[in-house]
C-alpha cells in the first residue's frame, strides 16, 4: 500500500470517528493507528496535522488528539451591502483575470504570457533557490531599492544608460509598471501608449486615474508622426512604449524611428517608459540595445523583467530612471513592499550570473524558432484564406488579422468549446480596434500541439 493510499486510509477513519463523537472525544493515538492501518508514524501524524487544518481535529501536544468543537452553522450571509461600499469596478479587470486563467486540463493553450514549463530552467533555478535558501544573509532586511550586485546586473544590461544606483528592484514587470505610473503621473494626467498594447499596462494606467490615449502603431512601430501630434494636443508628459517584439504584436520599433521617438519626446519635455520585457526572447537576431542607451538626459525610464524568460515563479524585474524619476520610483516602490525577498534575489543573481544562464538563452532561442515556425506553417495551411501574421522575430506571440466584421470574443468562446485557448484582440486597444484580431502564442505548446490547436481554431471560425 502506497504511502498516499494509507493515508487516505487514516484520514477517511479518523474522518468517521470524529463525526459520531462529541467535541473533545479523545481518539486513538498515533501507535495505536499506525497498527491499525499498517502505516507508517510519519504518514499517520500528517494525516492527523491534514484533519487539524480542516477544523476536524483538535491536536494538544502531550495530550494527544480530541474532536474539535464544531463550528455552529449559520445562514447565508447578506452581502449585497457591498455593492454601494465599493462602488463601480475598476476597468480592465475582467481582462485580466482571463488572461491570467490557467487553462483546463486538456486544452491546448495558444495563449499564454509565460513559457512553457518544458522550455523553463526549472532545475538550474531550484538550485539556485536552494543555494540562496542556506544563506544566513539572504534572508536579512536589505536596502528597499534591492541588492547592490542585482541592479548592477540590470545596469549592464541596459546598455550603459543606467549606472545601479539609478535602479530599483521589483516583485515582476507588472508591479514595476504599477510603481512607475503612480510616480511619474498623477490621477488625471494623459499618458500616451501604442495602439495596440500590453493590457497590463492599460489595467495598471487607469488604476492609478490616468486618462490612456492611443498613438497608432504598424509592423515598424509606434507612428512617430502620430506621436509627435499626440504630444502636442494632450500635453501628455508620459508615453508607454514597447520598442522590442511589442506584446499584442510581436513588432520591433524601426532603427530610423528609434530616433525620432526619442527626440519626440525630448522636445516635449516628456517621459518614455520603455518596457523591454523580452530583451532575452530574441528569434532570429540579437536584438537592438535599449533606447535607454542612448539617452543621457534622463527621458527614457526603463523596465526589464526575468519572468518572461525564465519562469512565472521568478518574479524579479528592474526600474529605473535618472534623476528626481529613479528617486520617485524607489520612494513608490517602499510604499508597496517595502522590498523584494533576499532569497528571491540572491537566487535571480545567482542564475544570470551562472553559465546555466547563456545555456538557457541558447536553447531557449532555438525552441522559440521552431515552434514560432510551426505556428505560422499552421495558420498558412489550416487558415489559408486569412492573411498571415507578420513574421514576430522574437517575442512570444503573433498578430492574427481576422476577416472584416468577424467577432473575435464569439471566436475565443467558440474555440474554448473546443478545447483551444486563444485571446482576443480587443482588450489590447486603449480606444475602438481598428480591426479583429487574435493574440496567439507560440512559446506555451509544443508544435504539434499548436498545429493541432490552429486546426481547431479553423473549425470555429468556419461554424462561425
Amino acid at each position: 500500500m502506497s504511502d498516499d493510499n494509507a493515508s487516505a486510509r487514516v484520514i477517511q477513519d479518523l474522518r468517521a470517528e470524529a463525526r459520531g463523537a462529541a467535541p473533545g472525544t479523545r481518539l486513538p493515538t498515533v501507535r495505536e493507528l499506525t497498527t491499525r492501518h499498517q502505516a507508517s508514524a510519519i504518514t499517520v501524524s500528517r494525516a492527523i496535522r491534514a484533519l487539524a487544518a480542516e477544523g476536524v481535529l483538535d491536536t494538544q501536544p502531550g495530550r494527544g488528539t480530541f474532536v474539535a468543537a464544531r463550528v455552529p452553522a449559520r445562514g447565508a450571509p447578506d452581502l449585497s451591502w457591498q455593492s454601494i461600499a465599493l462602488g463601480p469596478r475598476p476597468p480592465g479587470e475582467d481582462a485580466m483575470q482571463a488572461l491570467l486563467a490557467i487553462p483546463r486540463p486538456g486544452a491546448i493553450p495558444l495563449s499564454s504570457g509565460y513559457l512553457d514549463e518544458d522550455l523553463q530552467p526549472a532545475t538550474a533555478l531550484g538550485a539556485a533557490l536552494a543555494r540562496a535558501a542556506r544563506h544566513p544573509a539572504s534572508w536579512q532586511r536589505g536596502p528597499v531599492e534591492g541588492r547592490a550586485d542585482l541592479r548592477a546586473w540590470f545596469a549592464r544590461e541596459a546598455g550603459g544608460g543606467l549606472r545601479a544606483e539609478d535602479l530599483t528592484i521589483c516583485p515582476g514587470g507588472q508591479a514595476a509598471l504599477s510603481t512607475a505610473f503612480r510616480a511619474l503621473a498623477t490621477a488625471g494626467d494623459t499618458v500616451l501608449v501604442e495602439s495596440p498594447t500590453y493590457l497590463g499596462a492599460l489595467a495598471a494606467a487607469r488604476a492609478a486615474g490616468l486618462r490612456v490615449v492611443p498613438v497608432p502603431a504598424d509592423d515598424a512601430g509606434v507612428r512617430t508622426d502620430l506621436l509627435a501630434a499626440a504630444l502636442r494636443r494632450t500635453g501628455a508628459r508620459l508615453f508607454y512604449c514597447q520598442p522590442l517584439f511589442a506584446n499584442p504584436t510581436g513588432a520591433t520599433l524601426a532603427p530610423a524611428r528609434r530616433a525620432e521617438v526619442l527626440a519626440e519626446i525630448r522636445a516635449a519635455g516628456a517621459f518614455l517608459l520603455e518596457d523591454d520585457y523580452a530583451r532575452d526572447l530574441a528569434i532570429d537576431a540579437d536584438p537592438p540595445p535599449p533606447l535607454v542607451a542612448a539617452d543621457p538626459d534622463g527621458h527614457v525610464v526603463y523596465l526589464r523583467s526575468l519572468t518572461k524568460s525564465a519562469a512565472p515563479g521568478l518574479r524579479v524585474a528592474a526600474i529605473g530612471a535618472r534623476g528626481a524619476a529613479g528617486a520617485r520610483l524607489r520612494a513608490a516602490r517602499v510604499l508597496d513592499d517595502f522590498f523584494v525577498a533576499g532569497p528571491l534575489q540572491q537566487a535571480a543573481l545567482d542564475f544570470v550570473t551562472s553559465p546555466a544562464w547563456p545555456r538557457h538563452l541558447r536553447a531557449l532561442r532555438t525552441a522559440l524558432r521552431t515552434r514560432r515556425d510551426a505556428l505560422l506553417d499552421a495558420v498558412r495551411r489550416h487558415l489559408p484564406d486569412l492573411d498571415p501574421p507578420p513574421v514576430p522575430r522574437g517575442g512570444l506571440h503573433a498578430w492574427l488579422r481576422l476577416p472584416d466584421g468577424t467577432d473575435d470574443i464569439a471566436v475565443t468562446a467558440a474555440a474554448a468549446a473546443r478545447d483551444v485557448v486563444v485571446f482576443p484582440g480587443r482588450p489590447w486597444y486603449a480606444a475602438e480596434p481598428d480591426a479583429p484580431h487574435l493574440r496567439l502564442t507560440f512559446a506555451a505548446a509544443p508544435p504539434a500541439l499548436l498545429d493541432e490547436g490552429i486546426h481547431r481554431l479553423a473549425q470555429a471560425l468556419t461554424a462561425g
